[in-house]
């Protein structure tokens, strides 16, 4: 992608959008929302051909102003069928300002709450895939940022309907390419349908050679014509398979929500109750992975940590503290530093390099070197989030041992060879006990140990090690008993976690010392030979979601949705090549 990636919008004098990069308007003159409903809900034969369905994919190429999304939910919200779930996948080469699209949307009053609802998600323009959550309306909806045909080659859904919205091909060659056409045909669902204003006869001509049924239409407004295009093909049935999960921690948690996102209802086995392991700290950090030198892992991370933000944001009490400091370890961290900052994947001040002065007056005691302020990044509440996450969930108070297949998906057992639950699909998603569930997956254990002290405060700061608040005193830690795993807590961890501390902030350290009483907590966590997760499927039917490491609060909500949407057979939120990078069977030739 280009550093410019404006539309560099103009308002003609009878107050339509304009693009002048693209030398195009982004809506009729006339009526824009009544073009939109003739279009492209008509277009595509909706409400109609959504009957029935308990799933329905649109699919739009040109975001713009979100008017054709806007009155999609229009429609859906009056016309949807009972419990179904909408689920839009739109792409934006040149994405609009919220301000910019609410001044464009404000010319429909009818659709001001529709508007406002997509508004209140609208996310910043930063390169990759954004998913928007849009309950009130049974909505997700996933935003790829960038060139078509790069989020054409990553999205891994199945559009049940097309709206072929880019710019006039005349302008904008780009989006009616021919790979952009195969990618269109690759990417329907057998019944699939395509609107789009345009009859360019490369369109008509290209859609037909792909196996769809191209028709001229009336236009609208000052258009002549429009294209429909529709294959022929039964609809494909929606995924609800029924789901267990292994492990009622961060990750358990997140597979809870998102499977209730796709309409599901997984039971829970957890043996010790929720956050019994890892995630049982009473704060944990949510910070992405850095990386300067494989821009994948730090889109990866990334995408993770606007999603968790964005899903932490919304449960009340879960947020302790935003923004965490990372010190300099080493010389040329500063210049990492100023990479990291640099990367596009970031949102406009989203990184700030701090030189030793600001870290002082941050912290309130002198440091050596500057740091990395992550202000995306969050101070959390484990226990905040499961409880929320976890409510009303059916947890089974049992230890799972095995895993096996049964006529129709898979079946858990106790140590004693009893049934647990048989279901259609089974995650894993028992941290360190992966281990024993599945063996064949390269894990590791790293047994850690932190402690924490009331009454003393400070904002979260990472090194080495790691000080944060939460809400009562001040966590502080952690050991890295790496091959180990032993819980139980001990003096010399702690007089570890202390001596750490001292060496960076001896200030903190005092105050730490001098509190009346200090509490200690170990737990192991799982990682793996490249240090990335494992989010995927390991046998039919079976999953995965585990290896997080120490980034657990950060990964686990985006990529449990990708494990779920994989069992469901739904849009994962997850661009393709960074899917590859969590499958679980990347290291199948290796082991």
């Amino acid at each position: 992608m280009t550093d410019d990636r404006s539309p560099r919008l103009v308002w003609t004098d009878d107050g339509a959008p304009r693009s002048d990069r693209f030398g195009d308007v982004y809506f009729s003159r006339e009526d824009g929302l009544a073009e939109s409903r003739a279009v492209f809900l008509a277009g595509c034969g909706l409400p109609d051909a959504w009957a029935g369905r308990d799933r329905y994919t649109v699919a739009e190429l040109g975001f713009g102003t979100g008017l054709n999304i806007a009155a999609l939910l229009d429609l859906w919200r009056r016309q949807r069928p009972a419990g179904a779930r909408l689920h839009v996948f739109s792409v934006e080469g040149f994405p609009l300002t919220r301000e910019e699209a609410a001044h464009a949307l404000s010319a429909w009053p009818e659709l001001a709450d529709v508007a406002r609802a997509l508004l209140d998600v609208w996310p910043l323009p930063t390169p990759g895939f954004h998913r928007l959550d849009l309950p009130q309306f049974g909505c997700t909806l996933d935003l790829a940022v960038g060139e078509v045909e790069w989020a054409l080659s990553q999205w891994a859904g199945r559009a049940d309907a097309w709206f072929l919205d880019g710019f006039a091909p005349s302008t904008n060659l780009a989006m009616w390419s021919d790979s952009v056409l195969d990618r269109i045909a690759d990417l329907s669902a057998p019944d699939a349908r395509v609107a789009t204003f345009t009859v360019a006869g490369a369109v008509r001509r290209g859609l037909a050679a792909r196996g769809f049924s191209v028709d001229k239409r009336p236009g609208h407004g000052r258009k002549r014509e429009r294209l429909e295009a529709r294959r022929t093909g039964a609809a494909a049935a929606a995924r609800r398979p029924t789901a267990a999960i292994v492990g009622a921690g961060v990750a358990g948690a997140a597979l809870v929500r998102a499977f209730r996102a796709l309409g599901a209802d997984p039971v829970v086995i957890e043996a010790e109750g929720p956050g019994a392991g890892a995630s049982g700290f009473p704060a944990s950090l949510v910070t992405p992975r850095l990386d300067v030198g494989d821009g994948a892992i730090a889109a990866l991370f990334a995408q993770a940590l606007r999603r968790a933000a964005d899903l932490y944001r919304a449960i009340p009490g879960a947020v302790i503290a935003e923004g965490v400091l990372q010190l300099e370890q080493a010389l040329r961290d500063a210049t990492r530093h100023a990479r990291v900052a640099a990367q596009p994947i970031w949102a406009p001040g989203a990184m700030a390099v701090l030189d030793a002065a600001a870290c002082v007056d941050r912290l309130g005691e002198p440091v050596q070197g500057g740091g990395l302020l992550m202000r995306e990044a969050l101070a959390v509440r484990g226990g905040a989030i499961l409880e929320a996450w976890l409510e009303g969930a059916n947890v089974l108070p049992f230890a799972a041992a095995a895993v096996e297949t049964a006529e129709a998906g898979w079946r858990m057992r106790d140590g004693t060879g009893r049934v647990l639950i048989e279901a259609d699909v089974v995650v894993l998603a028992a941290g360190w006990g992966l281990a024993g569930l599945a063996p064949q997956l390269p894990l590791t254990p790293v047994a850690g140990q932190a402690d924490w002290v009331e009454g003393v405060a400070t904002p979260p700061v990472a090194w080495g090690g790691y000080a944060v608040p939460t809400g009562a005193g001040l966590l502080f830690g952690a050991t890295h008993a790496r091959g180990q795993t032993v819980t139980q807590p001990t003096a010399a961890a702690t007089e570890a976690n202390l001596e750490t501390l001292a060496a960076r902030l001896p200030g903190l350290a005092a105050r730490v010392q001098a509190a009346a009483s200090r509490q200690s907590r170990a737990a192991v966590r799982a990682t793996t030979p490249d240090r990335l997760p494992l989010a995927g499927e390991i046998e039919p039917g079976l999953f995965v979601l585990g290896g997080l490491g120490s980034r657990g609060f950060c990964a686990a909500p985006l990529l449990a949705e990708h494990v779920a949407a994989l069992a469901a057979g739904a849009p994962s939120p997850l661009p393709r090549e960074l899917a590859r990078r969590v499958d679980p069977l990347r290291f199948k030739g290796d082991l």
